[in-house]
């Protein structure tokens, strides 16, 4: 794959942001800041901050529908706790090494979590409150279907997909997802 045929989008909130200088020449980078004083660049939006990555993913996703790159790396600000290897993926992808047809994760860990959260999510120490997630009425708003039992979970919310396999939906099931993020 050449590199500019691909993209890597960044969610930043405060982090430094100057690893992207080291990205593949010809790779697109896009950085959405959510921490207020953005720095990242000249070319970095302003995003609000709320729903976390999946909210900037998905306004990505939205706003980009029609002009995707074939393939986009959709990472968070530091991504190296949950994706040590980064760099290395990515200059693979861009060599074309690493081949994206659909949806490839790029972390290390997958675990499950029940419908409510309360395996993974309420103990977390990010939510201090103890919170229940409302994962089976968020999935049954979204595909219109009764919620699994447990649903796979995958932690940092860093993956490289496809154009194609994002357009497989039409972009009004992701502004339905923008609006629940």
């Amino acid at each position: 794959m050449a590199p500019e045929s691909l993209e890597v989008v960044v969610a930043r909130y405060r982090e430094d942001v100057g690893w992207t200088r080291n990205l593949p020449d010809g790779t697109r980078v896009t950085i959405y800041g959510k921490g207020g004083e953005l720095g990242a660049g000249a070319d970095e939006i302003p995003l609000p901050n709320i729903g976390r990555e999946a909210h900037t993913y998905l306004w990505h996703i939205v706003h980009r529908y029609d002009s995707l790159a074939p393939v986009t790396v959709f990472c968070q600000g530091h991504p190296f706790d949950h994706a040590h290897d980064l760099h290395r993926v990515i200059r693979e992808m861009a060599a074309g090494s690493i081949a994206v047809s659909d949806f490839l994760w790029l972390g290390f860990i997958i675990d499950t979590d029940d419908p409510r959260g309360g395996r993974l999510f309420v103990p977390w120490g990010k939510n201090s409150e103890g919170r229940e997630l409302p994962l089976a009425a968020i999935h049954e708003s979204l595909f219109g279907e009764p919620c699994p039992g447990k649903f796979l979970f995958y932690p940092g919310a860093q993956f490289a997909v496809s154009a194609s396999c994002i357009r497989r939906r039409p972009v009004e099931f992701y502004r339905r997802a923008l609006g629940l993020a």
